[in-house]
């Protein structure tokens, strides 16, 4: 099962049917020949700042997008226009911080298929997410360990390390016949989907040599997805609201330093009054 709350509202600047003469198809012709490709996308931003200030560069100047998705679709060449538009997506979003979300349509009149229509497209939606991390370690050089943790993570892209809580030293959880564990949390922006997120932790895990022998036994590092938005996410590898974490000290109290108000979307109770409740 996969809930997700959130729904875009909001400003919006629209670019509607932008013609691009390009090279993307899977037939060879269509990749040595070109053809007319025509894009419309809906920027998703805060325009408050700009219509107080009237200052072009407290928007995103569609001009520029304009510009950057002609050259971007004439200079690659893709198969499918499944990957022009995720590929083309993620650059902007990259490349234009102020953008909140891009809901981007490619359309392709001349497709050569033999029948006659007015058009094909592919259209998606991407955007940025806000995830939570909890973070541990109590093998050897715990502290280096989590630091090279935090670095890898801000290091995948389309994803950006936006604060970080100060580490707590706690009693091992489940099986506590081990050392005591660093742990922490961090928020981190996103374009990854919660699955991508995930086995990209999994690397950075079984670079730092996690080995995962014994259900809640030692481990030079643990990197769990606490939450995703306000996505819930029931599967057998990967749970959102992280399973108990209602009940975990070791994850309530760092990341009631950075995120105090954070709501759980199944309990509807905060980060504050979880950590709160344990205590008592």
């Amino acid at each position: 099962m996969i809930t997700d709350r959130n729904e875009r509202t909001g400003d919006r600047i629209r670019i509607i049917d932008l013609e691009v003469f390009a090279n993307h198809g899977v037939f060879p012709e269509e990749n040595a020949l070109g053809q007319k490709f025509v894009i419309s996308a809906d920027l998703y931003t805060d325009t408050r700042k700009a219509g107080k200030t009237d200052d072009l560069t407290d928007s995103v100047h569609y001009g520029e997008v304009s510009a950057f998705i002609s050259l971007y679709l004439k200079k690659h060449t893709f198969k499918l226009l499944e990957s022009a538009a995720e590929n083309l997506v993620e650059e902007l979003l990259i490349k234009y911080p102020l953008l909140q979300e891009i809901r981007l349509e490619i359309k392709k009149p001349w497709a050569p298929i033999r029948q006659s229509l007015k058009t094909v497209s592919v259209e998606i939606t991407r955007g940025r997410h806000t995830a939570y991390i909890a973070f541990g370690s109590n093998l050897g050089d715990r502290e280096a360990y989590i630091k090279n943790a935090v670095k890898a993570i801000n290091d995948i892209r389309g994803c950006q390390v936006k604060q970080i809580s100060d580490l707590i030293e706690t009693e091992p959880y489940g099986m506590t016949d081990q050392g005591d564990f660093l742990n922490g949390c961090l928020e981190l922006e996103t374009l990854l989907t919660p699955e991508e997120l995930l086995k990209e932790l999994n690397r950075i895990e079984s670079e730092a040599g996690r080995e995962r022998k014994v259900h809640w036994g030692p481990r030079t590092l643990d990197l769990d997805i606490i939450f995703y938005d306000d996505l819930i996410v029931q599967k057998t590898e990967l749970c959102i609201p992280h399973v108990d974490m209602q009940r975990r000290r070791f994850v309530l109290e760092p990341l009631a330093r950075i995120a105090p108000y954070k709501r759980h979307p199944v309990y509807g109770k905060t980060v504050t009054e979880m950590l709160e409740e344990l205590e008592s």
